[in-house]
């Protein structure tokens, strides 16, 4: 018998470690040329979770949960790394001791995604797989910061002659703001587990926005692959704020079952 805590860590390493590489791409490729240092760490880091990706393809939902806490305690450890790296380029920059093509709040952003890697494989090595109502709510927020902060680096990125583009960015920026300020209110209303309902209603809300902002990133990544946008966006950046709005979708497809009692 599969042990969902087994299927379900190998799951998020799988997603996030695949996401952490790819962050420290993009932190290096951002980086002037004199910055050698910081590029230097960056590196080490896309190979620390080249290994980790090596060393999850030994795994599988069958091994022994003893194993995958074990696992998961040393990924933990890379992820915790990568944080405080992270929060080191964002310190650097907001003292303007560093200058690169990095946004602020794209290091915070990048950041904010390590911390919830690290906090999820807590979580998992506790036990703790079902969500309760206030989780949630709390991953929601979470999320739709996430969906907001693409929006917004989407609309910056994108030549400002693509006015069009630039302007759904907007609006998608707008929308997932507004999202969020409304979860933020829920999150203080602290709904129990016979207020279900609201939940349901705040999760097929967010359901219908993110699968809209996640079409629209896919039209994006296939038109900057067949190079028909004008653009500063690298084509893997563009998939990979595609998969983020996947992940979402399935997180609240998740949390959906969680509240009808269907936990397959």
């Amino acid at each position: 018998m599969t042990d969902p805590i087994v299927a379900r860590s190998l799951d998020e390493i799988k997603f996030w470690s695949r996401i952490m590489k790819e962050h420290a791409l993009f932190l290096s490729l951002g980086f002037t040329h004199d910055q050698d240092q910081l590029i230097s760490e960056a590196q080490q880091f896309i190979a620390i979770f080249e290994r980790i990706e090596e060393r999850l393809a030994r795994f599988s939902i069958h091994s022994d949960l003893q194993q995958i806490r074990m696992f998961n305690s040393e990924v933990y450890q890379a992820a915790a790394g990568i944080w405080n790296y992270k929060r080191k380029v964002l310190g650097l920059t907001l003292r303007c001791e560093i200058r690169s093509n990095n946004y602020p709040l794209l290091v915070d952003h990048i950041s904010r995604e390590a911390a919830y890697f690290a906090n999820r494989l807590q979580e998992l090595n506790r036990g703790e797989l079902a969500p309760k109502p206030e989780a949630i709510i709390e991953e929601n927020v979470f999320f739709l910061r996430i969906m907001a902060d693409h929006a917004k680096f989407i609309g910056h990125l994108l030549d400002p002659s693509e006015r069009k583009l630039v302007e759904q960015a907007r609006e998608f920026s707008h929308d997932f703001d507004q999202l969020l300020f409304q979860a933020v209110d829920l999150e203080s209303m602290r709904p129990q587990s016979e207020t279900r309902p609201i939940l349901s209603q705040f999760l097929n809300q967010n359901k219908v926005s993110v699968a809209s902002l996640r079409d629209f990133k896919k039209t994006a990544r296939e038109l900057i692959e067949e190079c028909r946008i004008k653009s500063n966006i690298h084509p893997l950046l563009a998939d990979h704020t595609f998969r983020e709005a996947e992940r979402f979708l399935d997180i609240i497809e998740l949390f959906e079952n969680s509240l009808t009692g269907n936990t397959n």
